[in-house]
């Protein structure tokens, strides 16, 4: 039987050539489309846990007939060869397709197994590290997070396109900016690592309503909560939601006597929330103002470029030996780093 791939081991293999595989994924849309001379094709947006590609559907097409009725949210499988086409990227070329059964589509929407594992272990990491902030005010407000919400937070991307733009992909995300956290923070002593952990957890929370995916698909829609308010102003809303929850008469005893007051760990943690895009420009409503939140913006930065790096290589259209054509929103073409040193 042909191999079965994802979408992104098929665009990694097409680098040296042309691929013959299986690929299961879901129709994000299916529309009728013409060419300026008025030939008919369909336009079919397919999706997996870790990509998408397009498939274009000619009318001379043995399959064009079943394709043109092609739902959003239907779940096929391409079965042929796939290339990459230098106007258009990852193709399907000779290929035919068939529905996928019940059983097919339960094993496509758990993911490959590789990204169930990583994103497991990510999630493990953060309800780790979590567990060991100090301060009681922070360390309940992220469990309590985590509990009302860890079921939606684990099916959320960290952004639509640019970066970890898949089911999950939030989770990646926080995970690895934790780990950076924990690392700079011994290097960098006067940070509050606790108040930085928190910041982290919280910084995309809103996005679980402006990238949220569904429990039954890889379509993200849109939420007229997202829309309306965006994810930053979100996020305050939910921190403020959540922090009014923990205060039980019991809690509020025990916090008289912490230091710092508790209200400034409330203030400090919204700031980190509200500035981390680090510029009003680019939607922050103020800009850093203490060194945990100008960490957490770089952190957020470094993370998020660092991952458009890896899929710029996979998706890049190449314009020279090691040079890929620039992927927004980095600031010029792609060069392939330098290997790492190896002896012998």
């Amino acid at each position: 039987m042909i191999e079965l791939l994802t979408i992104s081991e098929v665009r990694r293999r097409t680098q040296n050539g042309f691929v013959t595989a299986r690929v299961h994924a879901q129709v994000e849309s299916a529309a009728a489309r013409a060419t300026r001379e008025g030939k008919p094709y369909c336009e079919i947006s397919i999706a997996d846990a870790c990509d998408r590609m397009m498939l274009r559907v000619w009318d001379n097409h043995p399959d064009y007939k079943s394709c043109s009725a092609l739902q959003n949210r239907d779940f096929i499988e391409i079965d042929g060869e796939f290339a990459q086409h230098q106007q258009f990227g990852l193709e399907a070329k000779t290929w035919k397709s068939r529905t996928l059964t019940s059983d097919e589509i339960a094993n496509l929407l758990a993911g490959p197994a590789e990204l169930r594992a990583k994103q497991s272990t990510d999630s493990a990491f953060i309800t780790q590290t979590v567990t060991a902030i100090s301060d009681p005010r922070l360390r309940g407000i992220c469990e309590l997070f985590l509990k009302d919400f860890g079921e939606r937070f684990r099916r959320t991307a960290a952004a639509r396109n640019y970066h970890h733009a898949r089911r999950g992909g939030l989770v990646e995300h926080t995970a690895q900016m934790m780990r950076v956290a924990l690392a700079l923070s011994p290097i960098y002593s006067q940070l509050n690592l606790d108040l930085l952990l928190a910041g982290i957890l919280f910084h995309d929370s809103g996005k679980l309503w402006e990238n949220h995916l569904p429990e039954d698909g890889f379509t993200m829609g849109f939420d007229e909560r997202g829309e309306l308010m965006g994810h930053i102003s979100i996020g305050l809303e939910l921190v403020n939601s959540l922090w009014r929850k923990l205060q039980t008469e019991e809690n509020w005893r025990a916090w008289e006597i912490l230091v710092p007051p508790s209200e400034d760990c409330r203030l400090h943690l919204l700031h980190l929330i509200a500035s981390h895009h680090g510029d009003m420009q680019f939607g922050s409503p103020v800009y850093p103002k203490t060194p945990e939140a100008m960490t957490l913006h770089y952190i957020d930065n470094l993370d998020a470029r660092l991952e458009m790096f890896a899929a710029g290589y996979l998706t890049a259209k190449p314009i020279a030996e090691r040079i890929f054509d620039r992927v927004r929103p980095l600031p010029g073409n792609l060069v392939k780093s330098l290997e790492k040193f190896r002896s012998g």
